[in-house]
């Protein structure tokens, strides 16, 4: 049977809620493009960590988060290329079409570079 946690999930939940609500609050409140530094906030890692540290301890906590971080970087990598796709084709596309272009080009690169670089 699958071993599900409470605690952990919902960690991510409140991080991640609290990371997008507070993302369009400032966007509405200060424009745009400090609406998008917020809503870049790694909630969703350091809610990973901070689960981890619940399951795991000393040496098998560091070797843990030393693969979620390495992961964390390719979805950085790949969102930031997605970012970038998505301003390009947003502009060119509209925004409908263009978020769906921009998601499938993060849908390619992320596991492009995990097996290339990892």
């Amino acid at each position: 049977m699958l071993n599900i946690e409470v605690l952990p999930i919902l960690l991510r939940f409140l991080f991640g809620g609290s990371a997008v609500a507070i993302s369009a609050i400032v966007a509405k409140k200060f424009g745009g493009r400090l609406g998008g530094v917020f809503a870049a906030f790694p909630a969703v890692y350091l809610a990973a960590i901070l689960g981890l540290s619940m399951d795991y301890k000393g040496s098998e906590l560091l070797l843990i988060s030393e693969q979620i971080s390495k992961g964390a970087l390719v979805g950085m990598l790949a969102d930031i290329c997605c970012t970038l796709a998505a301003s390009y084709f947003i502009l060119k596309s509209g925004w409908k079409k263009g978020l769906v272009y921009s998601l499938l080009l993060w849908t390619l690169l992320a596991p492009t570079i995990y097996f290339t670089c990892l």
